[in-house]
């Protein structure tokens, strides 16, 4: 039977990139929101690059509040195309008033965007904050993954060039990519004897102070690239991201074609070996890469895939995901639930 349970409104901010912008049958965040709206909580969205932290005021009796505002604008959302937003007056907004703020802004996981971790942690966890702002600085995707080792392929990370020519060595076949980039931008498939070797890894180290992240190439990443949906540590679907021809990467940025597929029993091992990690540092919203049997990322700063994931398997994983953040906020806010219900 559905749950009947009343469920309190809750006042929603959404920290994310321009709204004007996104695209309504794919984007995570506008699913996110809509499902937000449907359940009667209120919307507010925000750009980074309008908040504000100050002290707050306070007197010899009183302690004084830092105090954490963005200039926002309350928000309805539809699935119309061209006509998907309509936003009220901008107003500058509390943050430590609001239930519930969504981090849902791009990377490059960069400066500015620890600073905004920095920033909500202010507010958190009083004000949910989702993913964990803490958990999040913490745990940049291609980092993150290097914890679970005997999951992952043979990696590298470093920025030593001698050290990344040895790798190259043993393993022939590599992927160089940076290590803080997003959506395939920057990543190079680098066969045994290409001559392009030096002088790319020339050119990425004379743009970034930044190591490289360098792995053993899978050829099983020509059947496809799975991005696999954890809702508060538990798997709630997948699909599979397949290459284009003639390309090593399958970022549907660059033209992967996305398809359904089911876990199998290496994915599901996967999830219950990193779930619990997830789940305990508040990372509510993670999206993990598998190529064959290898987890590759662990993306915790604005994971995607939710719109395919409910047309391939019917199910309706933002759902899923308020239903986590709801239990969170009457747990005591950060507590995670002891459980979360997953689609049958």
């Amino acid at each position: 039977m559905p749950d009947t349970t009343p469920r309190p409104a809750l006042k929603v901010a959404v920290q994310m990139d321009p709204i004007e912008s996104v695209a309504i049958h794919a984007d995570s965040t506008f699913a996110m929101m809509l499902e937000a709206q449907a359940r009667g909580h209120s919307l507010w969205v925000y750009q980074v690059k309008q908040m504000s932290l100050r002290e707050g005021r306070g007197d010899r009796n009183a302690p004084r509040l830092d105090r954490l505002t963005a200039r926002a604008r309350p928000v309805r959302v539809e699935r119309t195309l061209g006509a998907h937003a309509t936003l009220g007056e901008e107003t500058v907004l509390d943050l430590s008033t609001m239930d519930v703020v969504l981090m849902r802004q791009d990377p490059p996981f960069d400066m500015a965007y620890i600073t905004a971790t920095h920033m909500l942690e202010h507010i958190h966890p009083h004000t949910l904050v989702v993913n964990d702002p803490r958990a999040v600085r913490d745990a940049p995707e291609k980092l993150l993954v290097t914890h679970f080792p005997d999951l992952m392929p043979p990696t590298l990370v470093s920025w030593d060039v001698q050290a990344i020519r040895a790798f190259r060595a043993e393993h022939r076949d590599i992927i160089v990519k940076p290590l803080f980039g997003n959506g395939g931008a920057g990543v190079f498939r680098l066969r045994e004897g290409d001559e392009n070797f030096s002088s790319l890894l020339e050119m990425f180290f004379a743009a970034s102070r930044e190591p490289l992240m360098v792995q053993r190439y899978e050829p099983a990443v020509r059947a496809g690239d799975k991005r696999i949906i954890l809702v508060d540590g538990h798997p709630v679907g997948a699909i599979n991201r397949v290459p284009p021809e003639g390309e090593a990467r399958s970022n549907m940025h660059v033209g992967g074609v996305a398809q359904r597929v089911a876990l199998t029993a290496r994915d599901e091992e996967i999830c219950r070996r990193i779930g619990p990690h997830l789940r305990d540092h508040g990372l509510i919203f993670v999206g993990i890469d598998v190529i064959g049997d290898w987890l590759t990322e662990i993306n915790v700063t604005s994971p995607t895939g939710l719109q395919e994931i409910d047309r391939f398997d019917g199910i309706n994983s933002a759902g899923l995901l308020w239903d986590s953040i709801e239990a969170r906020r009457a747990a005591g806010r950060s507590a995670a639930p002891e459980t979360i219900s997953a689609p049958a």
